[in-house]
């Protein structure tokens, strides 16, 4: 199987993220290399439905195998939200400061502040459609802290830590995250099939 395979997104900061990952095992190509600067819809009311209707958008257009993700930070005391809202929680302009800051005056003074990260992979492989879950558990912090990471990296401290996903160091982050979790499936299941299938 060819080891080329396009992530469907336009977020440099996860194309970024993902390559560190990942590392020299699969060739990861971006919505540029292939040519595809049209706006993706991603208009489905759950990180699943986003997720393949991205990827699918690229495989059926440019016959190439795909994946995409949708992340979403599920806060328990507000009832997931703003989980497939994340991006666009404070507007469709998408911006992680306004965003946070919403996040922020939601909760108020709460002590209840136990939240997630959820990352769900699809990916359309020889037209076959496949899934994969990473989760991340946490606690909001009270205000932002860090200059690492990005969207709610400066107000999230993962369970067993101290600090905000944006204090720590990118490697120390790609360790524990969430998008590790689901890319280490990811992978492990393309190791797998190209072995399978392999002639």
């Amino acid at each position: 199987m060819n080891n080329k395979i396009v992530f469907a997104t336009n977020n440099t900061n996860k194309i970024r993220e993902i390559k560190q990952i990942i590392g020299g095992k699969f060739q990861i190509l971006t919505l540029e290399d292939v040519g595809c600067f049209e706006d993706i819809p991603e208009n489905q009311n759950t990180l699943v439905g986003n997720a393949l209707q991205k990827a699918r958008y690229i495989y059926d257009k440019y016959k190439i195998n795909s994946f995409a993700d949708d992340t979403g930070l599920e806060v328990d005391c507000l009832n997931g939200m703003p989980g497939v809202y994340s991006a666009r929680y404070a507007g469709e302009e998408q911006n992680s400061e306004k965003n946070i800051q919403k996040l922020l005056n939601e909760l108020g003074d709460t002590s209840e502040r136990t939240a997630k990260f959820r990352t769900i992979i699809a990916l359309v492989l020889e037209d076959k459609d496949y899934f994969f879950e990473g989760v991340i558990e946490g606690t909001i912090a009270g205000e932002p802290k860090g200059e690492n990471g990005f969207g709610y990296d400066p107000v999230f401290i993962p369970r067993g830590f101290d600090e905000t996903f944006a204090e720590m160091p990118p490697e120390i982050k790609n360790k524990i995250s969430h998008r590790l979790l689901v890319l280490e499936k990811l992978t492990g299941f393309l190791k797998n099939y190209n072995l399978s299938n392999s002639d």
